[in-house]
């Protein structure tokens, strides 16, 4: 999968010497974190983030009126606190390729472009959401997490498994594992019995880590201090 499969294409973008106070207002209006920064003829020069406009903000204990906080925040624009220096990527990055760059680089975003001109903007949220679907997020079915070695055919072996066992895998995903002769797997599968395929994936040599039926989606626990 590509990035402009999950980009948000043609974001919400905002001038050098846009305000300060309509730039903060844009993220609430829009309900984003984010927004590139373009020139007149629209090739990016910055990036400003939810962060640098609070940061920017005078702190609560400051000493100055309400009156003159309101002139500083009126002179200052987008300019003043925007990251000049922007990482992006291209719409045919790899999708697993602009996770890494966002890990490496410790960012929440990459702009999209072509030629310089911002054609997408995609998110950790982004990154996430394709996670969750790669590992069978909202489906039902048969979820394992085992460890098999390193070897070739042991993922061909697996699925072979669950297909002679009537199963279905709705969703895959592999992972190093904790030392370089073994990998992690885990998927989920439907329309198989659970001892059947355990049974069969140990007889193997599949290490079982984890099992369980997944009939609803996990609940969270809220805790609150009020």
């Amino acid at each position: 999968m590509l990035v402009r499969a999950r980009m948000t294409a043609n974001p919400v973008v905002v001038h050098p010497d846009t305000s300060f106070e309509d730039a903060l207002q844009l993220l609430r209006d829009k309900k984003i974190r984010r927004l590139p920064v373009v020139d007149k003829q629209g090739d990016l020069v910055g990036i400003v983030v939810e962060k640098d406009l609070l940061y920017a903000s005078p702190s609560p204990a400051t000493s100055l009126s309400v009156f003159e906080v309101h002139y500083l925040l009126s002179k200052l624009q987008v300019k003043d606190v925007m990251t000049k220096r922007v990482i992006t990527v291209g719409e045919d990055c790899p999708l697993e390729e602009a996770a890494r760059i966002m890990v490496d680089h410790k960012i929440g975003s990459l702009p999209v472009v072509r030629d310089r001109q911002v054609v997408g903007i995609i998110t950790e949220t982004d990154i996430f959401r394709t996670m969750a679907e790669a590992l069978g997020g909202r489906e039902k079915g048969l979820r394992i997490a085992m460890r098999v070695p390193e070897v070739k055919g042991e993922l061909a072996k697996v699925a072979a498994q669950v297909a002679e066992l009537g199963g279905n895998i709705i969703s895959i995903a592999t992972f190093l594992g904790s030392d370089a002769q073994h990998r992690d797997i885990t998927m989920k599968v439907q329309g198989a019995k659970r001892e059947d395929l355990v049974t069969a994936l140990e007889k193997n040599g599949v290490r079982i880590i984890d099992v369980r039926e997944i009939s609803s989606e996990y609940q969270p626990t809220l805790i609150s201090s009020r």
